[in-house]
């Protein structure tokens, strides 16, 4: 695998979640960890201004968004920037269900400390770098998702 990015610069993180206290919740935990979260949205259209625009390295992304947006429908998208999905949802099922569009999921309720630990593993996942252990909570999806093009 070739590394997409120095893994030594501040990656950038998207979240797109319905529930405002655990988005804020979320980034603050990411921010402490090191890493830039862009302005968090609970839609889709929203979701896609700022992934053109910023082009975040990883996108954190509940399956039941704002005004019956759908966050697979969303994750399809993304995966067609270029950009990587974690999916962030209590429908189990359906998250999994979701492999072809996202390279993991993690349930809700997740502990916060866990979910740094997913975002950094996956991160050093799609750079190349495979020697972290995997979280329990976490998901991963077909290895192929982590095929990334540098060119995207």
């Amino acid at each position: 695998m070739t590394a997409t990015k120095d893994s030594k610069a501040i990656q950038t993180l998207m979240i797109v979640e319905d529930e405002v206290l655990v988005a804020i919740l979320l980034r603050d935990e990411l921010q402490k960890a090191g890493y830039k979260v862009l302005d968090l949205t609970d839609r889709q259209d929203e979701a896609l201004e700022i992934a053109k625009a910023e082009k975040p390295d990883l996108a954190l992304v509940n399956i039941r968004l704002a005004r019956g947006d759908d966050g697979i429908e969303l994750s399809k998208h993304l995966k067609g920037l270029g950009i990587p999905v974690l999916l962030i949802s209590g429908q189990v099922s359906r998250a999994s269900s979701a492999k072809t569009v996202a390279i993991g999921s993690m349930p809700k309720p997740y502990d916060p400390e866990e979910m740094v630990l997913a975002v950094a593993y996956l991160l050093a996942r799609l750079n190349g770098d495979d020697t972290l252990p995997k979280p329990h909570q976490l998901e991963v999806f077909d290895d192929e998702s982590f095929e990334r093009d540098p060119a995207a």
